[in-house]
């Protein structure tokens, strides 16, 4: 029963993928704050949808953005 339940669960779409985007940039800090949580902490693959290759994009831009004070370390609301 609990493996007809997983089933049924929809599958997220890589948004960067539908979007045939090949690489993110660490300048847009609006768009990269939609992948962060309250606390500043990168989201994870399973709850953002996104795909290996652009979690990892998403994660060096935020990381790179932090950097350079484009977005801040924890973030303030």
């Amino acid at each position: 029963m609990a493996r007809e339940q997983q089933d049924k669960k929809k599958r997220k779409n890589c948004t960067f993928c539908a979007d045939k985007v090949t690489s993110i940039d660490y300048k847009d800090g609006q768009k990269l704050k939609r992948y962060l949580t309250e606390a500043g902490k990168i989201l994870p693959r399973r709850i953002t949808g996104t795909c290996a290759e652009h979690q990892r994009m998403i994660a060096r831009a935020v990381k790179r953005s932090r950097e350079a004070s484009i977005i801040g370390y924890v973030l303030d609301n």
